[in-house]
């Protein structure tokens, strides 16, 4: 079964992350440049203090009709912030993904963000460990019918 560690040796552990203080418009330009749905939002000394995403930007900016020129990343971010260790499976992450209903979980070690996985991320590795189970049992039945 893989873990959240497999996933970040293969996918990288870089993390993007932005200030509370930065706005959502410069946030949304970072998100755009890295090609990322989401984004940690760490404080000064590298805490985790919430997430932003594109979801937070539709919902509390774009439909309340706020300028994201204006506003704080940390006015509208998810202050309650779900994330795995990197000893998480993949199937942890989906199970917790579709329950609480999330698509990026920053990844913890010791208090500290070593990680970012997004819901792709996982599917990913699931399907790649469902293809391997496939092709193991492909193996074995053509091995007994020789």
């Amino acid at each position: 079964m893989a873990t959240v560690r497999q996933m970040l040796d293969k996918k990288g552990h870089e993390v993007y992350t932005v200030a509370p203080d930065v706005t959502v418009f410069e946030a949304l330009e970072k998100m755009a440049e890295y090609n990322v749905g989401a984004l940690p939002v760490v404080d000064a000394s590298g805490r985790i203090v919430g997430l932003f995403s594109e979801r937070d930007y539709a919902r509390k900016v774009i439909l309340q009709g706020k300028a994201s020129k204006d506003i704080p990343v940390s006015e509208i971010m998810s202050t309650h912030v779900l994330y795995v260790t990197p000893g998480t499976t993949a199937w942890q992450c989906m199970a917790l993904m579709t329950d609480k209903r999330v698509r990026h979980l920053p990844v913890l070690e010791e208090g500290r963000l070593v990680g970012f996985v997004s819901i792709g991320d996982v599917v990913k590795s699931i399907m790649d460990e469902q293809k391997f189970h496939i092709e193991q049992l492909e193996r074995y039945i053509q091995s007994g019918m020789s």
